[in-house]
């Protein structure tokens, strides 16, 4: 009741809410492409990539007056690296899991290195690392309707081609899809989901909630489909519960979130694990 009065009274409450809500529904679509294709990895990489566009926005900002502002520069990294590890992935298999684990690390260590070099200290930058909803301002809400809504138009709208590209690349190569084409526009989309999930959880837990809500999800769906919208669900459930939790003891909204989902997924595990073996004690005892 004390965080319902709340929401009421604070625009900054409704903007971490609506910000929720927008996260949550890319989250879903985009996080049942990653969790099928099993590109979690390649999802991890882009999301460390994107500190640093943070750091060379700001250090632009700061030390050379150029009016750009930290989320743009987001979206220039996440956008790149996706690109990077996109064709590394499809021209050279054998080092791809080499390639991607350095771009991870050099995307971190340069967003370090602009960090450094830019004068004062940058809360707002730490807020990406770690994830703070409740500092969105009308602004950001803008930016994050117009990647939400390129990522679930675009992540709906190529479902046939996306769908196939996820599944058997083979499969789809024989239908006549470009498939290295539709891989990198999945990959984009992923790095411009990521962009939306760092503003509510940060860098270092924007991988928990992209993949979580979509694999607890997908213990309940037979389709992509069914699987897509059930994770949106879940998603916003989570944003917002985690929201409303850590409201009145003064918690990280981000961290409260990712704790929820972990729960979940581990409960439904759990269940799953203990509902399976009841009926294989049912199945084999003996009949009379």
């Amino acid at each position: 009741m004390q965080f319902l009065a709340a929401v009421a009274a604070y625009p900054f409450l409704q903007h971490a809410l609506l910000a929720g809500v927008l996260a949550g529904i890319a989250c879903g679509v985009m996080g049942s492409y990653v969790v099928v294709r099993r590109i979690t990895y390649i999802a991890g990489a882009i999301a460390h990539c994107v500190l640093a566009g943070l750091g060379a926005a700001r250090y632009l900002q700061v030390v050379h007056g150029w009016p750009i502002h930290a989320g743009q520069g987001a979206i220039v990294a996440a956008v790149a690296s996706a690109l990077i590890i996109g064709m590394v992935s499809l021209r050279a298999r054998e080092r791809e899991d080499t390639v991607i684990g350095a771009v991870w690390a050099i995307g971190m260590a340069i967003g370090i290195l602009f960090i450094a070099v830019t004068p004062g200290y940058h809360e707002d930058l730490m807020s990406y690392l770690f994830g703070n909803i409740l500092l969105i301002g009308r602004g950001d809400l803008w930016m994050m309707a117009a990647l939400d809504a390129v990522v679930v138009v675009l992540g709906l709208g190529l479902y046939p081609q996306l769908e196939a590209v996820s599944f058997d690349e083979e499969f789809a190569k024989l239908r006549g899809i470009r498939v290295e084409l539709y891989v990198l526009v999945l990959l984009v989309l992923v790095a411009l989901t990521v962009v939306l999930l760092v503003s509510v959880v940060g860098v270092v837990l924007v991988i928990a909630l992209l993949t979580l809500p979509a694999a607890i999800a997908g213990q309940f769906t037979t389709t992509l489909r069914g699987m897509m919208a059930a994770a949106s669900l879940l998603a916003v459930g989570f944003t917002t519960a985690g929201l409303a939790l850590s409201y009145a003891p003064d918690l990280p909204a981000g961290a409260t979130t990712i704790v929820l989902a972990g729960v979940a997924y581990l409960a439904v595990l759990a269940v799953k694990a203990l509902l399976a073996r009841g009926r294989n004690r049912t199945t084999s005892q003996p009949q009379l």
